[in-house]
């Protein structure tokens, strides 16, 4: 694991509200000097929704009004093969993220002369990707051996490129794996193992050479999270702080490995945007953090400090543009409180 003190320096989820690429790369490399993120454009395109921005030249897969799913009826042995043998050779040449479905990416790896601590991409997860994207017959893709399989392989491939391109930006890459299926683990609607989705999360993992983290927005079994391998933990503070302190003694253990915890705590609404302020945030990760540094937990407060990121609670396309730039500047201002502390 890298030695880059985070220190409570900002950075985001991924997604803005933006249809212009350039606009968007313009507010984020503004506000986020230190640790940019490329920007996911999806009200630009539907190629941009997450599931769909990485699922190009899965086999079967069709993207048509607003709707992915894999095409059973469609011949896929070829497109299985082609993918597993670039599996097996990595190359990740054969299958990059093209300008059609990532125009903020390719935008972002423009900027060759940034002076940062770091450069965050991120992918979707294939726990997330494989539950939500089905076949013609409405069966979940994830509960497919082959083709669940084959979706793990295939978005470890497209980390591995798009980290590589980032590396052109800077030596400190972060790529996070966004999982929000996760927080449904353990329900009656998540019937696959979590043997089986440690394994997936691990293929994609296995594609990342620098720091790799997850992302879950909303409540989950967050001991499953810290045991697969994660560098850095990824989730909503603002709404969900109390279940992360359910496993104090599970992120003493992460801490003292070496993990960072990326704090979701600027809100991703309007309204509640409104209420906050730098001053108000900064009680309210406070109060989030005080869990973890009390009597019988005891992680000292300045290493808890060195290794957390600060970000916005999810990602922001529901937001005007407006409200977009009011919660990344509520982000640097809490950012600042919390390194002169």
């Amino acid at each position: 694991m890298t030695k880059v003190k985070f220190d409570c320096l900002p950075t985001m989820i991924g997604t803005m509200p933006q249809t212009d690429a350039a606009e968007a790369c313009k507010v984020v490399l503004h506000y986020l000097k230190d640790i940019p993120a490329w920007p996911q454009l999806p009200k630009r395109s539907f190629l941009e929704n997450m599931y769909v921005q990485y699922s190009e030249d899965f086999p079967g897969v069709v993207v048509q009004d607003g709707k992915i799913f894999v095409d059973r009826d469609k011949e896929t042995d070829k497109a299985l093969e082609q993918l597993y043998s670039a599996y097996l050779e990595n190359n990740i040449d054969k299958y990059p993220i093209t300008e059609d479905y990532a125009a903020g990416l390719h935008q972002f790896l423009t900027y060759k002369e940034l002076s940062v601590v770091a450069v965050k991409g991120q992918i979707v997860g294939p726990v997330s990707w494989g539950m939500t994207v089905a076949d013609n017959s409405g069966k979940a893709i994830a509960y497919d051996e082959v083709l669940g399989d084959a979706a793990a392989k295939l978005l470890r491939l497209r980390a591995s490129w798009m980290e590589r391109e980032l590396r052109q930006l800077s030596k400190n890459t972060i790529i996070f794996v966004d999982e929000p299926y996760l927080t449904s683990l353990g329900s009656s609607f998540f019937a696959l193992s979590k043997e089986k989705a440690l394994s997936m999360i691990r293929e994609v993992f296995s594609g990342i050479s620098g720091l790799k983290g997850i992302h879950c927005c909303g409540n989950t079994d967050w001991s499953f999270i810290l045991g697969t391998g994660t560098d850095i933990l990824s989730f909503d503070a603002y709404n969900y702080a109390t279940s992360l302190s359910l496993y104090a003694q599970e992120v003493k253990k992460f801490i003292a490995r070496g993990g960072v915890v990326a704090w979701g705590i600027v809100p991703n609404e309007e309204e509640s945007l409104k209420k906050e302020s730098p001053a108000s945030l900064q009680d309210r990760l406070e109060e989030a953090i005080a869990p973890f540094t009390r009597q019988g937990i005891d992680i000292p407060f300045k290493d808890l400090k060195s290794q957390s990121l600060l970000t916005p609670s999810c990602g922001m396309p529901s937001l005007s543009p407006e409200a977009a730039n009011t919660a990344l500047e509520l982000l640097n201002g809490l950012s600042e409180r919390m390194r002169r502390k």
